[in-house]
Order: structure tokens, then sequence, then C-alpha cells
């Protein structure tokens, strides 16, 4: 009896063992397709210049033009930039997306980092990234709440925020020579 328990239970293990496939590993939720260079190239750069352009005050002999969103289709416009700008920023701080492609140069070697090196910051300290790009994210959250309250002037006014959160950034990664020079004028000052 004894034996006959034990060789229906190596019976059923056995099947068990058979029916069970071994399950593929999950596919990502998302695929990290752009680089950083492309983002900063098809977002962040125009979203941010349609938002700083929205609101200006043009001086000429013609006299004084203030420029700004009035109609709902405008403002519509500029609240589809900031949520670009906005949802660009959670796209940078993607995992495994790469700073530019293969072999990719630096626009100006003489200013700029190479991507790589400005890889190579990034994956250090990773932190000082996403704090910089939360900076980001944080000022565009600005421009959107003037956007929503249609308030041209608290729109004017978060377009500094934006910049300054871009400069933080690219003084870090992209020409830090020039964090460096300017810390160093500050000093002598």
């Amino acid at each position: 009896m004894r034996t006959y328990f034990l060789l229906t239970l190596a019976g059923v293990v056995l099947f068990l063992g058979s029916s069970c496939k071994a399950r593929p590993e999950a596919e990502p939720e998302y695929r990290v397709t752009g680089t950083i260079k492309d983002l900063m190239d098809s977002m962040v750069d125009p979203s941010a210049d349609f938002i700083w352009e929205a609101v200006a005050t043009t001086v000429s002999a013609k006299g004084i033009e203030d420029k700004a969103p009035h109609t709902d289709e405008e403002w519509t416009e500029v609240r589809r930039r900031a949520i670009t700008l906005l949802e660009a920023t959670n796209l940078l701080l993607m995992p495994g997306r790469k700073v530019a492609k293969p072999g990719e140069k630096a626009d100006d070697p003489k200013v700029e980092l190479a991507p790589e090196q400005i890889e190579q910051l990034i994956n250090q300290d990773r932190k000082t990234w996403t704090d910089r790009v939360h900076g980001l994210h944080d000022s565009a959250m600005a421009s959107l709440k003037a956007i929503e309250a249609k308030d041209a002037e608290a729109l004017l006014n978060s377009g500094d925020g934006i910049d300054q959160a871009c400069e933080k950034c690219h003084l870090v990664y992209w020409y830090p020579e020039e964090a460096k020079r300017l810390k160093e004028t500050q000093q002598q000052q």
C-alpha cells in the first residue's frame, strides 16, 4: 500500500511538473525609443519656446505691442505645450533612456560635454538628475496654473522659472565648465 501511495504521489508530481510551463518574462509596460537629446529637440525646447513666446511686450517705432493669448483656442494651444513640457519631464526620467544615439557628437565640443560624458554624470548621481528634472516639472506646473487661470502676467512670470530650471540642469550636464567660470567670477567680485 505504501508503494502504491508513493507511485501515485510521484505520478501526480510528474504530471504537475510537466504541465507547468516556464512563463516568459513580462514585457515592460513602456518602450524607451528616443534619446534625451531627441526629447529635448522635439518636446522640451519647442514647448518651452512656445510658452516663452506666448506673452511678450515689443517696443518699436510703431509703439508698444503686447502679445498674449486672448481666445479660448489660443489658451488651449499654450496649455497643450505646457502639458507636453510637463510630460516630457517624466519621459526624461525613464530608466534606460540614453543621452544620444551611439556616435552622436556634441554640437560644439569646445563648450559642451560629449553625450557619453553627460550620460556618465547622470548615471553617477541619478538623484541630482531627478531633482533637476523635477525642477523643470515644477516650473512648468506654474505655467499650467497660469494658463488654466488665463492669467497672462502669471504666465509671463512663470517663464523665468522654466528658464532657470533649464539653466541649472545645463550647467551641471551640458556645459559644467561654464558653471565653474561663473562661480570663479562671482568669488572675485
